[in-house]
């Protein structure tokens, strides 16, 4: 004789027990016992750890991927103030007070802009990428391009069968 173990579970649980143990031959006891042994399994742990690996992965990735456009700024704006202070003359005694007030003024505005686009969700970056990348429509007529697609479309039908559809055509 097993030993008896009562346990409280939701409707929606009691609900898929009481499905799966509509089949020929299978009780909720069967039931039971086999989702316990799947939570007790090593293949269990395998599947937790794969997903678990599978996502630290992907957190590497953007982590990389962040750390690059960092890298990527911090070398851009260097390289901008070196620039700057390598053409820029200095100024004489005379000429400060008017350049302090008038980039105070510029920074001000500077600040505000950024401000601005921060607060809509702008990327200045994504912005330029956008106007530059090329389209389709840049190097084929429209129906070249229409053509293009159709080509697509028929290939990722062909790769939902099995053989890529060979043995069914």
């Amino acid at each position: 004789m097993k030993p008896r173990l009562n346990v409280h579970v939701s409707d929606e649980l009691f609900d898929k027990v009481e499905i799966a143990a509509k089949r020929p031959g299978v009780t909720k006891a069967a039931v039971v016992e086999a989702a316990l042994l799947g939570f007790f399994s090593k293949e269990f742990d395998d599947q937790r750890d794969g997903a678990l690996i599978r996502r630290l992965d992907r957190m590497t990735r953007q982590y990389d991927r962040l750390e690059r456009n960092l890298s990527v700024t911090t070398e851009t704006l260097a390289l901008f103030i070196r620039f700057f202070l390598t053409v820029t003359p200095p100024l004489p005694n005379a000429d400060q007070d008017a350049a302090r007030a008038l980039g105070k003024e510029r920074f001000d505005y500077f600040i505000g802009q950024l401000a601005r686009r921060l607060a809509g969700g702008k990327n200045m970056i994504r912005d330029v990428l956008e106007e530059v990348s090329a389209k389709e429509s840049d190097f084929f007529t429209e129906a070249e391009v229409e053509a293009l697609r159709a080509v697509r479309e028929a290939g990722a039908a062909d790769t939902k069968k099995p053989n890529g559809g060979a043995a069914y055509d």
